[in-house]
């Protein structure tokens, strides 16, 4: 069943802080040589017999200087790092971190570091309190006796961490470790650019194009500042256009790139830019600037890759597209929308290059586009633990599932960040398919899916099966895994449990373009971005701060209790609700997301506008239509109303109780309508124009029933 056309909000990247990534294994700072105990606080709470403090009321008001022996000082230089005669002998030295007291000593103990023997200063960063040196043992003890230096440790080689182990769990070490690195096959990724000089892409981005929409808001991302630029430098992510403040806009693409290069090192890289910057868009929310793609440019670049697969680039066997819009329970081959998307896949297929879409994260059976094409492999995300998150797609449209949970990878200006979501899930099957065509030179793209999806550990959930990526597998011809059966979001770390508390908070910084007024959608629409994916997104943070918040990702919400339209109104009202601000904002942007209605011809978009529509001003069939499917989908938002749910007239019933009839217009079923099927027809009607009252009532009573607590 289709739930909404081929548009949809754009959804911006968001950065959060968190600790550094050194902080876990870099032994503490030690304290100053004397410290002041502070005074103890007055709690009026008496201390235990015993004590001093009890039997001298002297000695509570003047306790001693000294109460107890302090802990041993811990040494400064890391155990195993100094010379045969050192305290913390038996190492050859080597790469170190020297922390020291203060940014101005930097660069004098930089020059003592220089004198001694067999010793490099590899880096001395600006305004920092360290350097980084190599040294033999003695040499490291001698700069551990400096005063100066506060600390001199390892300076540990960090990979990602979440990709290292991800790698593993699809044999991609082992696979690259027998040679199957995908030497002499080409990648593209359709996304927000690349930082094509990142070391971890090892100067393999070999060809570069933009197709930027420039007008109504939009402004280009091409660093010509036009449409479209090829060639050289045409896709860099580290344009102006692409930062905003602090932020990069732009970085998704970069990531994206790192983990399909991670599993397919020896693969060149095309990179194409098809997003576009929108500036002071209220959806924007945390930020000034967001960005979105729209389907138009979209086409634009996978016409392009058809013209390099027939000229200038034979190597090309996969295509990246951790992007997507609309949702589908199912696949969407049929819908005329999808028609334009679906050719050009089909045409890159028939010139063996297979098309990789990421499924979603709005924690849903079914995907988006072009995830529902069935041409294109669709990727769901699973943890380290083959565990499937809350938050990703799932359901018979899949094909694979791949890690995609906290994945830590390039993103521009040389860094790393961490990030989750079927964004990061869908890259590892590309450099899959990459590696698996380098050793089979000569399979169709339907023999090389084949062989991933055959080779994959079943993942069993809600008599479904999906396939887990296992490259080494397929190249090997290895049986597959045991079966791991669950349901989606029952493990992996992604804070989804049993309880209301374990739920994702929801992340209040979704970005689109500007959204239509609130009147009917002209005969040819102006097109509309499709989103990339929400993901969660942790930067590693090396200056050391406050504990960061918890990453956060929005997604349904576990609501037991459907709300009625006015109840929704309240909801909506600032300071009379029981739901935060953030968590309808994130509703509202799940509902833009699946719904043809909102905000394409009706907007609903904020809180103020939602509350609008749940209360409109003039009660008039269409107002009172609107009211009843925008309460429908906040149900359905907040978890309180599955869309394959029985539609609910009683009022006693849950999301999956059977319940009465809705009506005889209803045609998708009368007793068996579920609130999926309701909300369908009532859009369409909606769109047309048809039967308004019938649809309003079949919304009040199948849908936005009051259940009995």
């Amino acid at each position: 069943m289709r739930l909404r056309a081929l548009v949809a909000m754009a959804i911006m990247l968001t950065i959060t802080p968190a600790a550094s990534a050194l902080a876990a294994d870099s032994p503490p700072v030690p304290p100053p040589a004397a410290v002041t105990a502070p005074a103890p606080a007055a709690t009026g709470t008496a201390p235990p017999e015993g004590t001093p403090a009890a039997q001298d009321p002297a000695v509570a008001q003047n306790p001693p200087a000294v109460q107890e022996t302090p802990p041993a000082e811990r040494p400064k230089l890391e155990a195993g790092l100094g010379g045969e005669g050192g305290e913390n002998g038996g190492g050859d030295g080597g790469r170190v971190i020297v922390e020291v007291t203060a940014p101005a000593e930097a660069a004098p103990v930089a020059g003592e570091a220089r004198t001694l023997p067999g010793t490099e200063v590899l880096l001395q960063p600006p305004d920092t309190s360290f350097l980084v040196v190599e040294g033999t043992g003695e040499s490291l003890e001698a700069l551990a006796a400096d005063p100066r230096v506060v600390s001199v440790r390892r300076d540990r080689a960090y990979s990602a961490a979440s990709l290292s182990s991800g790698l593993a769990l699809i044999g991609a070490d082992r696979a690259v470790a027998e040679g199957a690195t995908g030497e002499g096959r080409t990648i593209a990724v359709v996304d927000t650019g690349i930082d094509a000089g990142h070391p971890a892409l090892n100067g393999k981005v070999v060809d570069e194009a933009c197709f930027s929409a420039a007008d109504g808001g939009a402004k280009s991302l091409c660093p010509n500042g036009q449409g479209t630029q090829t060639g050289p430098g045409s896709a860099d992510a580290r344009t102006a256009a692409c930062v905003s403040g602090a932020v990069n806009l732009c970085d998704h693409g970069t990531h994206v790139a790192g983990i399909a290069h991670a599993v397919a090192p020896g693969a060149d890289v095309v990179a194409v830019q098809v997003f576009s910057r929108f500036d002071g868009v209220e959806e924007c929310v945390t930020e000034d600037a967001c960005v979105g793609a729209y389907e138009s440019t979209i086409l634009l670049a996978l016409d392009h890759l058809i013209r390099l697969k027939d000229t200038s680039r034979p190597g090309l066997v996969a295509v990246n597209l951790s992007l997507g819009g609309g949702f589908y329970s199912g696949s969407c081959d049929g819908e005329p929308e999808i028609g334009p998307l679906k050719q050009r896949i089909d045409a890159l297929r028939a010139r063996g290059v297979v098309t990789v879409a990421a499924a979603g994260n709005e924690g849903v059976a079914g995907g988006g586009a072009p995830a529902c094409v069935s041409s294109a492999v669709t990727v769901g995300a699973v943890g380290d633990d083959d565990r499937v998150p809350s938050w990703s797609n799932h359901g018979p449209t899949l094909d694979l599932f791949a890690p995609g949970l906290e994945i830590d990878s390039a993103v521009p200006g040389g860094g790393t960040a961490v990030y989750s979501g079927t964004s990061m899930a869908t890259p590892h099957v590309t450099g899959a398919l990459a590696a698996l065509a380098q050793k089979s030179a000569d399979a169709s793209p339907d023999a090389l899916v084949g062989r991933l999806t055959a080779a994959g550990r079943p993942i069993v959930y809600d008599g479904v099966t999906t396939p887990r990526l296992d490259v080494y597998g397929a190249l090997t011809g290895r049986a597959p895994g045991p079966p791991a059966t669950q349901e989606p979001g029952d493990g992996s770390g992604d804070g989804a449990g049993d309880g209301p508390d374990d739920a994702p908070v929801p992340d209040p910084s979704s970005g689109p373009v500007p959204n239509p007024e609130d009147t009917p959608a002209p005969a040819e629409p102006e097109p509309v971005p499709l989103p990339t994916v929400t993901v969660t997104v942790t930067v590693t943070a090396a200056p050391p701060g406050p504990p960061a918040p918890a990453p956060v990702v929005c997604t349904r919400g576990r609501g037991g209790k459907r709300l009625t339209a006015a109840q929704w109104a309240v909801e909506m009202t600032r300071g009379k609700g029981v739901l935060s601000d953030g968590t309808l904002g994130c509703y509202l942007r799940l509902v833009s997301k699946a719904s043809a209605v909102f905000p394409e011809v009706t907007r609903a978009s904020t809180l103020g506008t939602a509350y609008r529509v749940l209360r409109p001003a003039k009660r008039t069939a269409r107002a009172a239509l609107d009211g009843e499917l925008l309460a429908a989908w906040l149900n359905w938002a907040h978890g309180a109303a599955g869309l394959t749910a029985k539609a609910d007239r009683t009022g006693s019933a849950g999301p999956t109780a059977k319940a009465g009839r809705t009506g005889s217009a209803e045609k998708a079923g009368g007793a068996k309508a579920t609130v999926g099927s309701v909300i369908a027809t009532a859009e369409k009607r909606r769109l047309t124009g048809a039967s308004l009252t019938s649809s309003t009532s079949m919304l009040r009573k199948g849908v936005n029933v009051l259940r009995i607590a």
